[in-house]
């Protein structure tokens, strides 16, 4: 089950920004982490926020890189300082993102990708209306369980109780602004990388990145 709260530190954020919010969800299993690391290394001026979290490093996950893996205390404290933008118990794991470092990166001009569940994505969209939403779809119900199963890291007990969670979650894809299906890998990154540019192609965007040659060429 996830609980999740929000910082009352949106408002900050909201304000003045200059890059966009991509907030990328989807159900376990989706490949929703290998599009985005791959739509961040093909990316220029694009940055993934890295949350913090309690659970234990997977096998090849790095601290820093993959997450901030951190104690529940300290947790806990940072979260009642009000650290975090968003916060999440996942399975008796806690999630959360840095509302400070979301915020630096906006307004240096970065583009930043938050990738976080539905419901993370619906409370961070109330605080900042402009973060664009981005849904992963499975290309089947088998290939989620497959997917699952292929990993090796869980028992039977815990694939079906991601199971459970995933056909929960899929039931809300109709809140994000985007669909991707995720059924040839470098199509679905074609379609992301495809959203992010058109975003940044908007009239109220390059004002900002062309603000010199605007300038110049109606003066």
């Amino acid at each position: 089950m996830n609980k999740y709260k929000t910082s009352n530190n949106g408002d900050g954020i909201m304000k003045n920004l200059i890059g966009t919010l991509f907030i990328v969800s989807a159900p376990s299993g989706t490949g929703k982490t290998s599009l985005v690391n791959a739509l961040v290394r093909d990316t220029n001026h694009l940055k993934l926020s890295i949350s913090h979290t309690t659970r234990e490093a997977r096998p090849k996950e790095i601290d820093g890189y993959n997450y901030h893996f951190i104690e529940e205390a300290r947790f806990k404290q940072m979260d009642m300082a009000g650290v975090f933008l968003e916060s999440a118990n996942v399975f008796g794991n806690y999630y959360g993102t840095s509302s400070e470092v979301v915020n630096k990166m906006l307004h240096e001009g970065h583009d930043v990708v938050l990738e976080i569940d539905w419901q993370g994505a619906e409370q961070v969209k109330e605080l900042i209306q402009q973060a664009v939403s981005i849904f992963i779809l499975p290309p089947s119900i088998e290939d989620l369980r497959e997917r699952l199963t292929a990993r090796g890291q869980d028992s039977e007990e815990v694939i079906n109780l991601r199971m459970d969670k995933a056909i929960s979650e899929l039931k809300h894809y109709h809140k994000a602004d985007y669909l991707v299906v995720n059924d040839d890998f470098e199509d679905a990154l074609k379609g992301m990388k495809a959203i992010v540019r058109s975003h940044r192609l908007t009239t109220d965007k390059q004002k900002i990145i062309n603000k010199r040659l605007i300038r110049n060429l109606i003066q």
